[in-house]
């Protein structure tokens, strides 16, 4: 059969992804299975997929969603959800409102730092909904609110949720994790120290908002970027923009404080320490207890690496056995550090598992489509379904082929709503692409990542966060006009970055490898 003709067929269940969830507005835990159907019947119908090894290939994938990737979800929900029962979470929202009244140092703080911790701790929605609520509380404009927040919500995704998104790739690639969270975090750089003047360019309504506050946002941005490119290097994808978010908060608010302690709130509540460090306890144990069990402590590591199962699923060619660490990975270990973060905060044992199971429960249409979508992606994979598409879209662009690499990224999370699954979608697409322009697939990859960053902003799902946060259900259109226009910028940006910046990657992967 002809090669076009095979494009065009392989595109059905992307295309029907497009149109279902985007126009239809089917959600994701109907849409995203009648996606694997049609992907399996096509398998076997077009591809001549023997029917055993498009099942196992769908069951290897359903696996993968399962653990170690919706393992993730739910832990990093799970944190959330206890620091919210105990409290903390308000206590954290009167720290980061009482620094300042000077709205653009505000939307630095809430918006960009702790929206990006949210992000990076527990993704999802929460990284949207916490920030615009308390923004919208402190009398900014709802809709004003939900749009910062949406673009702030962009370059901490790559990371968001403990790292699920790099790692993901990784799996689904076979790319090296530490190798390829170093490159997205290069990627990105330009933009995390964009994205700071854009929020306070709309925070003022002018570019000239910049003035006065130059400094502090530069800040913002090169306290986040720098060390998230150090941490990604040599600790993996887990705390790159868990370690970027905090230093970014740290910076920004003791400079808020040292240099504009003019615009500091008035009559402000004294939270003791006890009381903060009580709040931030789960988060700083989840922190902790994942550099304790990294690599960086091979004792512990190798410990914990022992506890594993390795099984053979996939019944085709190329197919390799899946380890399932049952102990090293991040989801196991961040509910461990909840639930002593919960034990030394005086919740009963009883009472946190309870939050787990509401956790769960209220994560279980998430689960459908998450197992969906990654069964979804190994089918197209190893039926060569895969390998058509990037064999054509090479063909007609060539050379240039890198430029619209972050466009496929950003059209993944539009459709999916989620990072991670954009990276599952298109991730072999992208090192397909690299292995036929001679290009490093780590480059390529990562092009996916950064504009799967940019298609965040302009997500059904995560719009649908925003509105549902501050109260203005019925503004989607608005707001998704404003984010449009950002989200154009962004990808063109993150496009010429790819293309020009290709070379430097072999030079700094052979220079810090």
């Amino acid at each position: 059969m002809d090669n076009l003709l095979l494009f065009f067929i392989a595109l059905i269940p992307v295309i029907w992804l497009i149109v279902s969830l985007g126009v239809l507005k089917i959600p994701g835990q109907k849409a995203c299975p009648i996606a694997l159907a049609m992907t399996i019947g096509l398998s076997i119908l077009v591809w001549q997929m023997p029917v055993l090894d498009s099942l196992t290939a769908a069951l290897e994938g359903a696996a993968m969603a399962i653990w170690p990737i919706f393992l993730v979800i739910i832990a990093a929900v799970f944190t959330y959800n206890l620091v919210t029962h105990t409290g903390g979470m308000e206590t954290i929202k009167k720290m980061m409102s009482s620094v300042s009244t000077d709205q653009r140092i505000l939307v630095l703080i809430l918006a960009w730092g702790f929206g990006g911790f949210l992000e990076a701790i527990a993704g999802f929605g929460t990284a949207v909904a916490i920030p615009a609520s308390i923004l919208a509380a402190l009398g900014f404009n709802p809709v004003f609110a939900a749009i910062i927040c949406l673009i702030a919500n962009t370059t901490p995704t790559a990371f968001g949720a403990i790292g699920l998104p790099v790692s993901t790739l990784a799996s689904v690639t076979g790319l090296n994790v530490n190798d390829l969270s170093f490159t997205i975090a290069i990627q990105l750089f330009v933009m995390i120290v964009i994205i700071p003047f854009i929020l306070v360019s709309i925070t003022g309504k002018s570019v000239k908002a910049i003035k006065g506050v130059f400094l502090i946002t530069l800040m913002a941005g090169l306290s986040f970027g720098l060390p998230q490119i150090f941490v990604a290097k040599y600790l993996g994808a887990e705390l790159p923009a868990i370690v970027g978010s905090v230093i970014c908060m740290a910076v920004v608010i003791t400079m808020a404080k040292v240099f504009y302690k003019d615009t500091a709130a008035k009559n402000i509540e004294k939270i003791p320490l006890k009381t903060a460090v009580m709040a931030w306890l789960p988060f700083i144990l989840v922190f902790a207890i994942i550099i304790l069990c990294s690599s960086l402590f091979p004792a512990i590591n190798g410990l914990l690496k022992q506890v594993s199962t390795t099984v053979q699923i996939y019944t085709g060619p190329h197919g390799k056995p899946m380890t399932f660490y049952w102990l090293a990975t991040p989801g196991t270990l961040i509910i461990i550090a909840t639930y002593l973060g919960g034990l030394i905060q005086g919740v009963k044992f009883g009472a946190i598992s309870t939050i787990l199971g509401k956790t769960v429960k209220q994560m279980f249409k998430s689960a459908i489509t998450i197992m969906s979508i990654v069964a979804l992606a190994k089918v197209m994979g190893y039926s060569g379904m895969i390998g058509v598409i990037a064999q054509i879209l090479v063909l007609v662009t060539g050379d240039f082929y890198p430029l619209i690499a972050p466009l496929i990224g950003a059209l993944g999370t539009f459709v999916t709503g989620s990072d991670t699954s954009a990276n599952v979608l298109f991730g072999g697409l992208q090192v397909e692409a690299a292995n036929a322009i001679g290009m490093s697939p780590y480059w390529l990859a990562a092009a996916n990542t950064a504009g799967a960053t940019a298609g965040k902003m302009i997500s059904p799902q995560s719009i649908a966060v925003a509105t549902a946060a501050t109260g203005i259900i019925g503004s989607e259109g608005k707001i998704l006009q404003a984010t449009m226009k950002v989200c154009a910028v962004y990808v063109i940006i993150i496009g010429l970055v790819v293309y020009f910046g290709a070379p430097l990657i072999v030079g700094l992967l052979s220079t810090f490898g």
